[in-house]
């Protein structure tokens, strides 16, 4: 399987979206600040992931959840979790 996920740190409340076959790996990656590109921000919750059989379809949906349509569906799929936790905007996200 192939995953798609978005991660939200605890520190700054960035987002950080990303595509693995290993999601527990990865996630323990990014929080023992093994991903240079996380390191400053850790540590995260991941707040969601999709799964996919195919990895073309999951690198596809990764492309789009970062585009700014993308980020717009992210907001509305999130809604709720993003009213409660009183986020920043995802289009704000400073990863």
């Amino acid at each position: 399987m192939y995953y798609v996920y978005i991660l939200q740190s605890k520190l700054n409340n960035s987002f950080y979206i990303g595509f693995t076959s290993n999601l527990k790996k990865r996630f323990k990656d990014h929080n023992s600040g093994k991903s240079q590109y996380t390191a400053k921000v850790k540590p995260f919750d991941l707040i969601f992931y999709e799964a996919y059989i195919s990895e073309q379809d999951a690198k596809r949906r990764e492309i789009y959840l970062k585009s700014t349509k993308g980020r717009n569906t992210i907001k509305t799929m999130l809604k709720e979790y993003l009213s409660s936790k009183n986020s920043e905007k995802l289009t704000e996200y400073q990863i």
